[in-house]
């Protein structure tokens, strides 16, 4: 029994000391394991901390770290660089960014900071009307959305007027708002305000249709009447009542395009003062012309009613002329009469008369070269009686 319990505690022993050994040797292993492993400081995302590793390369420590890279990513020093005792690395994870460029869409992956190191490090450069969203200044987010629309010229023809401007605007309307030009309702716009602009289609037309009445004032011409009047001598006119135009006013509805007519209608008339008629008394009395001869000789050859004579003209106005006809008639005081001058042997003075040309008279005077069938007839002035000059006319006798 002894000697059987003694075999069981040596079996004991050796097991116990093979496991003491065993523990000191993992122990020893684990020690020189760590002793191994090479301390660095690493920066992921602006976050710094410490480790030791085994890993033989940035790429292998950041793998080990459970960092999954993109060749976007920003990794210094490079990942197949070989990891040193207080090497400091540096990762920062690439961020994508949905970039549309004059509508066409785009993905980026970047590091940068901002939107305006972005554009530049795609060499990408922002023109005076270019408009980007958001602005340089703004930080680079995950999954952010970047617009950037090229501004193009635009030559604007209003009214027959070019101007250029410049546009990021996708229709004719938001281009005129943003450009502050306004159109009526009547105004013709080309292409349609709902139209896309491009850089090939970048020439607006504008038309200005303006409508507007316009008021025309003419006249009214008077009437002239005429009536009889037995005070007066005949021959002689007398204005008892001035003329007066009237005003007439028409109202136009006129359609102008670009500043110039382009129809006229007439749409009223209306009449904004009467006109007044113009009455001339016409003297109906017949005058008494006094003889000056007592006894007029008179021809055995009997006078007839209607016949040719050889005629001239005469005025009041030649040189020591009294202007007082042989019946005493005053030519000068009564410029308008009609008066002619006979031979009394053929038509008997203060007969009533009429010649052809010159109208109805009377035969008031004399001459000393009247004789016979001859008369001449008197004018106010002397031009009508050289346009009248020497004629054969035909008169009629009245009276």
């Amino acid at each position: 029994m002894r000697r059987l319990f003694s075999v069981k505690l040596n079996k004991s022993r050796w097991i116990l000391l093979a496991g003491g050994l065993l523990v000191a040797g993992s122990g020893t292993a684990y020690g020189a394991h760590e002793l191994t492993k090479k301390s660095i400081s690493i920066s992921i995302n602006g976050k710094k901390q410490s480790v030791r590793t085994h890993a033989k390369t940035v790429g292998e420590l950041l793998k080990s770290l459970d960092v999954e890279t993109r060749k976007e990513d920003h990794i210094s020093p490079a990942e197949d660089t070989k990891i040193i005792s207080d090497m400091n690395v540096k990762y920062i994870a690439s961020k994508r960014v949905q970039f549309t460029i004059d509508g066409q869409e785009k993905t980026i992956w970047t590091t940068t900071g901002t939107v305006g190191q972005l554009l530049e490090k795609l060499d990408i450069k922002l023109e005076k009307h270019d408009q980007i969203e958001p602005s340089v200044d703004q930080e680079i987010k995950k999954d952010m959305r970047l617009t950037l629309q090229r501004a193009f010229k635009v030559t604007v023809k209003d009214a027959g007027k070019n101007k250029d401007l410049w546009t990021t605007s996708t229709t004719v309307a938001d281009f005129l708002k943003h450009h502050k030009i306004s159109v009526n309702g009547d105004d013709e716009v080309k292409p349609a305000l709902d139209k896309k602009l491009t850089k090939d289609q970048a020439d607006i037309y504008i038309t200005r249709i303006k409508k507007v009445t316009d008021v025309v004032e003419e006249k009214i011409p008077y009437d002239v009447k005429k009536k009889a009047d037995a005070s007066l001598d005949k021959g002689k006119e007398k204005v008892i009542q001035d003329g007066k135009h009237g005003k007439l006013k028409k109202h136009y509805a006129v359609v102008m395009k670009n500043g110039k007519e382009l129809s006229r209608k007439l749409i009223k008339k209306e009449t904004a003062a009467e006109s007044k008629t113009k009455v001339i008394a016409i003297g109906t009395k017949n005058k008494t012309f006094t003889k000056t001869r007592a006894n007029v000789s008179r021809s055995n050859e009997p006078s007839k009613k209607e016949f040719y004579v050889s005629s001239t003209a005469y005025t009041a106005s030649c040189n020591g002329c009294s202007g007082n006809t042989a019946t005493g008639f005053n030519l000068k005081a009564n410029p308008g009469s009609k008066v002619i001058a006979v031979d009394p042997s053929v038509i008997p003075l203060g007969s009533r008369v009429h010649v052809e040309g010159y109208g109805y008279a009377i035969a008031a005077d004399t001459g000393s070269a009247i004789k016979g069938r001859k008369i001449d007839v008197f004018f106010p002035n002397k031009p009508s009686a050289y346009r009248w000059g020497n004629k054969r006319v035909k008169i009629k006798v009245l009276n």
